[in-house]
């Protein structure tokens, strides 16, 4: 059972990101992940679709280790 939830404000206390905080959008169990927002921003390449006619790069946010993070008041 993960310490954090969709929703909870936490902060990164190891890595390379430590000292962010952000809001939880996702937490994977399975793979002991989670994704805050603002934190962590990775690149990604995105086909053309319908949706994103252009295509191109975007920047998202990536994952962090479940263990890295901690839980705010």
């Amino acid at each position: 059972m993960a310490h954090v939830k969709k929703g909870d404000n936490v902060k990164v206390i190891a890595g390379a990101h430590k000292g962010a905080t952000g809001t939880v959008s996702s937490v994977n169990e399975a793979k002991q992940r989670v994704i805050v927002e603002g934190v962590r921003k990775i690149k990604k390449a995105i086909k053309r679709s319908e949706a994103t006619p252009d295509g191109g790069i975007v920047e998202i946010d990536g994952p962090i280790a479940l263990s890295n993070v901690k839980k705010v008041d």
